[in-house]
């Protein structure tokens, strides 16, 4: 029993022992974990008490990140601003006054939007504020600050000036309040029409105008096809109508009709060019209307409440005078031409026109934009162009064979064209040094021919040839009309010819032979002309003294296409003096014979400077046909070449030995080019005798023909004889004996004699041709006068004249007076039947005679340098003028 107690005792104090021990471990455990709570409390609290600190740093670097991320925002949105401002207002729209000049937009550009101040943006480079007027709207100002809204308006109207073309923008004013004197600046436009004021009491009148001007451009610019002049403008390149600024500045209350109007041309204005700038003068809400308010504290623009804005100051007084009276004096000088490229059809429709019925192109742009067309047809016909020196005749005859050109090819237009005037603007139509090219259509250009009325007749000569020609084919194919035979005949090549003939009044001058043929050509061809397409364009500086047209009205008449140059005086009808305010660069053109019905004023484009030509005709010459041949290019003041002649070239060896050989003289003055020809065959009188007192007109007289008579003969089948007997004429002489090598031979005054002898006594048994080249022949009087043989020189002379063309040996001869050639051939009743031909140069037609020339009196002949008349008895009824060859090398 007692063993068990003690066992369960000592099982007791074991469990109590063990109790204990778990009890102190857990004691020890919480402990440990008390500790380390109260560490980690310590821990939490001081965290804790961090934590403000580091989130109000964070939050002040994520403020600070935020704003400086915000300011390069803005910065970027300023400077993106600024680019933007720029770019809708460049130039003269929005630099600052201290840079500010004149900068007008392309003529499609709009103008943009005009500055008046900068935004007020902290940080950022200034924004202009843009305030939309010209082709956008208009602009209302009110506030306090009375020289804000001053600035304003100076700088709007400034700005607009400035960006656009003189005399595009038009202001008129109202300033009841200081008559006007818050545009004073201004001014100076008053000079060019350009600033109108309307007093106390003209509002009214100003904006019916204004409503009147809106009406017009909707009905007859716009007149349906376009929505805005704007709109036009960017669709053709062209703006017909100026924009017109109206200034109101104050005045008493609007009364019922003039608020009506103005709110008409609120709504309606900006679309018409039509714009309001207004201070005191309430606009009504419409959303063109942009508002600017100007107080003393600062200015609002826009809706209310408005962008904060700082005006500019308003810009200086100097600035405005000048540039004004700039703007004036070249609106005064006139408008600049428009581009010349507005006239063409774009490259894929050159040469796409048919001429059968007509020629239709445009000459210039009319008042509302749209192009104004010259016909040449049926009706009108013809045209006649007028207006003093320098006012672009010569212009306005490029532009119109340009527009032309471009339209109808070859095939379907030639032109010939004749330039009485001095200088060589036209020879650019054809062949030259400076450009190879030239304008396919041009089949004749004449220029420097005002002593060369002979050619303008010779063309005419042909134009009357060609005339016949073309009304025999209409006659055998039983038409009438030009369109009617290229119908029946599509395989003939029946162009619409144009001939133009500036200063045509020089062919008329005077009442001599050349000026009644020219008449009675021009009258036939301006009659019969246009049923065969053969138009004629005359121009001239004026036509009162043209006296070869008095008493030819029927020939005036037909020249109902008339065209006035500014100061033009009676082209156009008597009591039509519609030229007499033109600007530069306008015409009135006129399809009614000048009544003052058919007026129609055109602005003509500068078509005439080299770099604009050159192009489109360069453009038309690489769209040539490929057996296109260059225009004839005659120049008055050119010497023409032997070697170049066509009919030089033409000649070869055996050519004289049927009808006998060609001496060429000289170019005859006439359209294709040809050479005054002499033909030598074996018949009575076939010799040349040259007259006149000129060395160098004479012996190039004589080397032309010897060197293309030498042209037709085999080296030793002819034999030239040249007598030199004038020391100028020597090396003439000398250069053709080196020429004609083995087959001349050379003789002077020591031995012409011995020639004379010679050749007489050799005509019995003369085989090959024989040629004697005589110059100043008169000079060997004396050394032909002494008798040998029972003759003297001149005698065998005379019988060489007589009897060796028979034989194949013919004198061309050089006298240096008619009076001299008289004594030489037998005194002054001595018969010049031997002398088959002549060319006279500084001989009058009256020193000839009727025993060298038909009829009476001699020939109408008035000697001029380098020019000559040949007369062949043989050919000729009447003389031909030609020019000598110059030197061949």
């Amino acid at each position: 029993m007692a063993d068990r107690r003690a066992q369960l005792v000592s099982r007791v104090r074991g469990t109590l022992a063990d109790a204990l021990g778990a009890a102190r471990t857990r004691l020890f455990a919480a402990q440990t974990e008390l500790a380390a709570g109260r560490e980690r409390l310590t821990r939490v609290r001081r965290a804790a008490a961090e934590v403000p600190g580091r989130v109000g740093a964070e939050r002040d670097r994520r403020l600070a990140e935020i704003d400086e991320r915000h300011a390069a925002r803005i910065a970027e949105l300023a400077r993106r601003a600024a680019d933007a401002a720029r770019w809708e207002a460049p130039g003269a729209a929005a630099e600052e006054w201290s840079r500010w000049r004149a900068t007008p937009a392309e003529r499609s550009e709009p103008p943009g939007a005009l500055r008046i101040g900068t935004l007020g943006i902290a940080g950022a480079e200034p924004v202009p504020a843009l305030v939309p007027l010209l082709d956008a709207g208009h602009v209302e100002l009110s506030g306090a600050d009375r020289d804000g809204c001053d600035a304003v308006v100076g700088a709007l109207l400034l700005r607009a000036l400035g960006r656009t073309d003189p005399g595009t923008v038009r202001l008129m004013g109202y300033d009841p309040e200081h008559l006007g004197g818050g545009l004073a600046g201004f001014a100076p436009l008053g000079t060019a029409g350009l600033l109108t004021f309307v007093g106390p009491g003209g509002l009214g009148r100003l904006l019916d105008d204004l409503v009147e001007q809106i009406r017009r451009i909707n009905e007859t610019v716009l007149a349906g096809e376009h929505s805005s002049l704007r709109e036009l403008a960017a669709a053709t390149g062209r703006r017909p109508e100026p924009w017109r600024v109206a200034v109101l500045l104050g005045g008493d209350e609007l009364s019922r009709h003039e608020r009506g109007q103005l709110d008409r041309v609120v709504r309606t204005g900006a679309a018409c060019g039509v714009h309001l700038v207004v201070r005191g003068v309430a606009l009504p809400d419409d959303p063109t209307v942009t508002r600017v308010v100007a107080e003393p504290e600062g200015a609002r623009v826009g809706a209310s409440p408005g962008l904060p804005v700082r005006l500019d100051p308003p810009p200086p007084a100097p600035l405005v005078t000048e540039t004004c009276r700039d703007v004036a004096a070249r609106v005064n000088a006139g408008p600049a031409p428009t581009p010349f490229t507005d006239l063409l059809p774009p490259p894929e429709r050159m040469w796409r026109e048919d001429s059968a019925t007509g020629l239709t192109a445009p000459i210039g742009e009319g008042p509302q934009g749209r192009p104004v067309l010259l016909t040449l047809g049926d009706y009108p016909p013809h045209a006649l162009i007028g207006g003093p020196s320098g006012t672009g005749k010569t212009n306005l005859i490029f532009t119109w064979i340009g527009a032309l050109a471009a339209r109808y090819s070859p095939a379907e237009l030639e032109f010939y064209l004749l330039d009485f005037k001095e200088g060589v603007s036209f020879a650019r139509f054809a062949q030259g040094r400076r450009d190879p090219s030239w304008l396919p259509h041009m089949r004749l250009v004449g220029i420097n021919v005002n002593t060369d009325r002979e050619f303008g007749l010779a063309l005419l000569r042909f134009l009357a040839e060609e005339l016949r020609r073309r009304a025999d084919a209409a006659k055998k194919h039983e038409v009438t009309k030009l369109a009617e035979l290229r119908a029946v005949d599509p395989t003939g090549r029946w162009p619409r010819i144009v001939a133009v003939v500036d200063e045509f009044q020089m062919l008329l001058a005077g009442r001599d032979v050349v000026a009644r043929e020219a008449a009675d050509l021009l009258e036939d061809l301006a009659r019969r002309g246009r049923s065969q397409g053969i138009h004629l364009v005359l121009a001239s500086q004026d036509v009162r003294g043209i006296e070869a047209l008095w008493g030819r009205p029927a020939l005036v008449a037909q020249f109902t296409l008339r065209i006035a140059l500014p100061k033009a005086l009676r082209i156009l009808a008597e009591r039509n003096d519609a030229a007499q305010s033109l600007p530069r660069w306008h015409a009135v053109v006129n399809a009614e014979s000048g009544l003052p019905e058919g007026n129609q004023v055109a602005r003509i484009p500068s078509a005439s400077d080299w770099e604009t030509w050159s192009g489109l005709q360069h453009r038309l010459w690489r769209m040539r046909p490929q057996d296109a041949a260059p225009a004839r290019l005659f120049d008055g003041d050119a010497i023409p070449r032997l070697v170049d002649a066509p009919d030089f070239r033409a000649l070869s060896s055996g050519d004289g030995t049927t009808r006998g050989p060609v001496a060429l003289l000289g170019e005859i003055i006439d359209v294709q080019a040809r050479s005054a020809a002499l033909r030598l065959p074996r018949a009575p009188g076939r010799n040349l005798a040259v007259l006149g007192t000129r060395v160098d007109e004479a012996c190039a007289v004589l080397d032309a023909a010897a060197r293309s008579l030498a042209r037709q003969h085999r080296p030793g089948t002819a034999r030239f004889s040249i007598a030199c007997l004038d020391p100028d004429a020597d090396p003439i002489a000398r250069a053709l004996y080196e020429e004609l090598a083995e087959d001349a031979a050379w003789y002077d005054e020591e031995t012409v004699a011995e020639l004379m002898t010679e050749t007489a006594d050799g005509l019995a048994s003369a085989g090959d041709p024989h040629y004697l080249l005589l110059f100043a022949v008169d000079a060997a009087a004396g050394a032909l006068a002494a008798r040998a043989g029972g003759r003297t020189g001149l005698e065998r002379l005379r019988g060489i004249l007589h009897d060796g063309p028979e034989r194949r040996t013919h004198v061309l001869a050089w006298w240096r007076g008619v009076a001299r050639m008289r004594a030489d051939l037998g005194g002054p009743a001595a018969r010049t039947d031997q002398i088959g031909a002549w060319v006279a140069l500084d001989t009058h037609g009256g020193e000839l005679g009727s025993s060298l020339y038909p009829g009476t009196g001699g020939p109408d002949w008035y000697p001029r340098p380098w020019r000559g008349l040949f007369f062949d008895r043989a050919v000729h009824r009447t003389g031909q003028v030609i020019i000598p060859y110059g030197p061949s090398r």
